[in-house]
């Protein structure tokens, strides 16, 4: 779809308030990151669109620590290629007879498309996360991470391979959703359902610091179209390594795609 047809498509839909939703959520089969498997894809959401994320998590650790985190996100798509988001993760940490809850600091995030895949090519992301020391659950000092996106389609299926690091001192990442020291994971989803059905198969490794113990895990996804505007997306993980990686994971979540008036080009208002 060329960039007129895509602005045109956002401008479509705006109410005389200046707020409306999308005509057509165009971004709702792509994978964002744990949403709902750690994978996601190469492409950013369209120009000039919001995305609001409400997704929860939970995750119940081999010594019996079970963490939640309700993460908000809002994402835009600030220039062609290009999308930059706020997260804001709040979370309970249950361990023994006590349990911490608190901000885990907020995450800034830009990812930018080299281009849609080719014959001979995949599409290809970089992007950079940075994630502040502010809350009761963050870490002390800030942190960037760093990850390479490739995905390649095939018709209905698609493949996807993330590979990442974090920088910074370890000593001071978060308690909470912190990103692991490296992280490579491989998945792949297909299209059912006249294009309202998305399936996720997920395998990861990852360290979550220099000195601990690899984990692989297994993950399996789902994300579904419930109106032009809004999809709903669900997933479960498992360790396939003894006392490495969480006994269980679960996500859960909504995406909602909006554009505002004020902020569409003159010419397709």
């Amino acid at each position: 779809m060329r960039v007129t047809q895509r602005i045109a498509a956002l401008a479509i839909a705006l109410t005389a308030t200046g707020i409306r939703p999308l005509a057509a959520q165009i971004d709702y089969r792509n994978l964002d990151d744990h949403r709902p498997v750690r994978t996601e894809d190469a492409y950013p959401i369209e120009r000039y669109a919001f995305e609001l994320l409400v997704p929860y998590e939970y995750e119940n650790a081999p010594a019996g620590e079970a963490r939640h985190v309700f993460t908000p996100e809002l994402g835009y798509g600030v220039l062609a290629n290009t999308q930059v988001g706020l997260k804001l993760p709040f979370a309970a940490v249950e361990a023994a007879d006590e349990t911490d809850w608190g901000f885990a600091g907020p995450r800034i995030f830009a990812l930018y498309n080299f281009g849609t895949a080719r014959r001979t090519l995949p599409g290809l992301a970089l992007r950079a996360d940075v994630a502040l020391p502010a809350g009761g659950l963050a870490g002390e000092n800030a942190q960037l991470t760093l990850k390479g996106i490739a995905t390649r389609s095939w018709g209905s299926t698609r493949l996807h391979l993330n590979g990442g690091v974090t920088l910074g001192d370890e000593a001071g990442r978060p308690e909470v959703s912190a990103e692991p020291d490296w992280a490579v994971s491989l998945a792949a989803d297909r299209t059912f359902l006249r294009q309202s059905l998305i399936l996720i198969g997920e395998l990861g490794v990852l360290a979550a610091a220099s000195n601990a113990p690899t984990e692989v895990t297994a993950g399996l996804g789902v994300r579904y179209q419930l109106t032009p505007t809004l999809v709903l997306d669900a997933g479960a993980s498992r360790r396939l390594v003894e006392a490495a990686g969480p006994d269980l994971g679960l996500t859960f979540g909504l995406s909602h795609a909006f554009a505002l008036a004020g902020l569409m080009p003159r010419a397709v208002r």
